[in-house]
């Protein structure tokens, strides 16, 4: 996989041929193009699983296609075939890597055996799963009380693996559970508690469809959760103001093709996102 940097300026709506075209190549590259057909097929449905592209949640739409761009990436490149075994590791020192992109370190592919860092050699060594386990237990096992514990969690794993995981800690003994949400979302929880009395978000899917207005303070829908641009849109077609502040200029906050809608493909037909845009 190339390091080399293809940007060039795009004059043309968020989603259409573009995110079609984009879609497509991760596909092909996974190496698993049927398999992961069939992923992205029961990607946020009631018998499959929930998108591990963003947190924009469960909405109400039906359809055979639930997923935008960026969710087919994140499940095409869960389940590449390409994977990355000890031998990779023996080729490239740490120091190596940190020189690549994280688009190439991403495309390498999924690791098979379980790792330990050699700090004298700079290298991941393979380890067996009962010696990984063993080192587990022996620094937990020499703290002097549970708390001094932190238990990291990953956004992107699976509920079950979570549940497993935050059973396992808090037989350990304590709830340290710091997690990616902590660092997206802790300075906002702490701005909201005082503001409006709770810390979370109370926005729900049907405000989108009511709402005579609607603020985008911040928010990169078209890369961060582009599901989020077509409730924009339909907003703005009935005659809600969607006013955006924003110091990027983010073509999803602009106008949207919907690579779902037919008939707006073949004509190349796009609608605005916002009624007003500033850029402080």
């Amino acid at each position: 996989m190339s390091d080399k940097r293809n940007i060039k300026t795009y004059n043309k709506p968020a989603g259409g041929w573009g995110a079609l075209k984009s879609v497509t190549q991760s596909w092909i590259q996974s190496e698993k193009p049927l398999k992961n057909l069939r992923a992205m097929l029961k990607t946020n449905q009631d018998k499959g699983f929930d998108c591990p592209g963003c947190a924009w949640g469960e909405s109400p739409e039906s359809g055979l296609v639930k997923f935008c761009e960026n969710g087919a990436k994140a499940v095409n490149w869960e389940s590449t075939g390409r994977y990355v075994d000890p031998t990779f590791f023996s080729k490239y020192s740490v120091g190596s890597l940190k020189k690549h992109t994280d688009y190439w370190l991403e495309s390498q592919g999924r690791l098979t055996h379980p790792m330990r860092y050699n700090a004298q050699a700079d290298h991941y060594e393979p380890v067996s799963w009962d010696d990984a386990f063993a080192l587990i237990a022996k620094h937990l096992k020499g703290l002097h009380s549970p708390h001094q514990a932190e238990f990291y969690t990953s956004g992107r794993a699976s509920n079950e693996a979570a549940y497993l995981y935050q059973l396992f800690v808090r037989a350990f003994g304590t709830n340290n559970f710091p997690d990616c949400s902590n660092m997206c979302h802790e300075a906002s929880g702490q701005g909201m508690k005082p503001t409006i009395g709770v810390g979370k978000g109370t926005v729900t899917f049907n405000d989108f469809a009511k709402a005579d207005t609607i603020f985008v303070i911040g928010q990169n829908p078209g890369t961060n959760h582009p599901r989020m641009l077509e409730p924009l849109r339909e907003a703005v077609r009935r005659g809600a103001q969607v006013v955006c502040f924003n110091p990027l200029k983010e073509r999803g906050l602009e106008r949207f093709q919907n690579p779902q809608h037919p008939v707006e493909m073949l004509t190349n037909g796009s609608e605005p996102t916002n009624t007003a845009y500033f850029r402080p």
